[in-house]
């Protein structure tokens, strides 16, 4: 074999699995068809520390993003990576669905969250229109381009392959043979394990290799600023009730690491990946923003940046899919797909979870 290890992506997971691995001085070899690492779902999201309020229990983005939360503060502490934990109110007129939400985050794990009074929530929001809120102190920001950068730095024995875009597996004895596409030339080696973090191309990775059974929804996302002024109007993350089947979290703001506050993302799925804000969504954010920000006027909010979610499911709630694939035929291949919220919070865990699968 050419190589012991290869990570297809260099986005925050390849990263996280790529610096895990350094810690057991292994020397993976990581393929990213861009130009350098994070440019896509990594770089293009709330940059929020999740603390697990809302998925089922026992899965697999409860179990990740309650232990990612907490490897993830422990990382930025140790390595300096700026961040903030500002805590999160997730604000409804409906208090009963507010406290079903909390019982079933303690259900998971998740032991911290507080219903605020209205005193309280005044106390610490008094701009925001909340009948009722309930808190998430464990919540948090993170400047995601400066952990991908010390991700980077850690994993110090891997090699960084940028401009590769894998364009065929091959399984052979005892590993892979695949082949690379740069913009100079065409070339293969051989790997025994492979691991696929390729994101929203992570299906179209799995069927190179002969597995068909992963189809990902592309999910977009359009988010609005808010003018410098008025972002100093809110200190905290403040979300809706989130929808039915976990669809989304709805249109909900957050701030960056400069104070800087963003309304977003929406949800809208379609067929190719395009990173342009529709500017006639305006009065749509604007409508459904004033709710809980009577404080906006429409021209405080600016087109900003968009994304895109890997979804696995158009209707429902889909977990991760984090797949050692023996079973079907294919012993040393990690697939990684259907890694959308809270994929950035769980980085950390989900690099141990795939070590720990061989």
């Amino acid at each position: 074999m050419d190589t012991e290890i290869t990570i297809i992506g260099a986005g925050v997971i390849g990263l996280a699995i790529a610096e895990r691995l350094a810690k057991s001085d292994l020397e993976p070899v990581i393929l990213e068809k861009n130009k350098k690492f994070g440019m896509e779902t990594s770089s293009r999201n709330s940059e929020v520390i999740h603390a697990g309020i809302y998925y089922p229990k026992d899965t697999l983005k409860s179990r990740l993003c309650i232990e990612g939360n907490a490897l993830m503060y422990e990382y930025c502490n140790k390595n300096n990576i700026d961040h903030k934990r500002i805590g999160k109110l997730i604000v409804s007129e409906d208090e009963k669905s507010l406290i079903e939400l909390m019982d079933n985050a303690d259900s998971c794990g998740v032991n911290d969250l507080k219903m605020l009074s209205k005193e309280e929530i005044r106390n610490k929001e008094p701009n925001i229109n909340a009948p009722f809120a309930l808190y998430s102190p464990s919540t948090g920001i993170i400047e995601s381009h400066g952990l991908m950068q010390s991700l980077v730095t850690e994993a110090h024995n891997s090699t960084f392959l940028y401009g590769s875009e894998v364009i065929k597996i091959d399984p052979i004895s005892n590993g892979y043979k695949l082949t690379i596409k740069t913009p100079n030339e065409t070339y293969s080696f051989t790997t025994k394990t492979l691991i696929n973090s390729a994101g929203l191309y992570s299906d179209k990775i799995a069927r190179l290799a002969g597995i068909t059974d992963y189809n990902l929804k592309l999910c977009k996302g359009d988010y609005f600023s808010v003018s410098q002024k008025k972002s100093k109007m809110v200190s905290s993350l403040i979300y809706p009730l989130p929808k039915k089947d976990l669809k989304g979290l709805g249109i909900h703001s957050t701030l960056d690491i400069a104070g800087r506050m963003r309304l977003g993302p929406d949800a809208e799925y379609v067929n190719e990946i395009s990173y342009a804000v529709d500017e006639n969504k305006r009065q749509e954010f604007y409508e459904s923003a004033k709710e809980i920000f009577p404080f906006l006027e429409p021209d405080d909010i600016e087109p900003d940046m968009s994304g895109i979610r890997p979804k696995l499911s158009e209707s429902e709630f889909s977990d991760f899919i984090i797949s050692e694939e023996s079973e079907k035929g294919l012993p040393g291949l990690i697939n990684l797909v259907g890694i959308e919220s809270p994929g950035l919070t769980a980085s950390l865990a989900i690099a141990k979870y795939v070590e720990d699968m061989w």
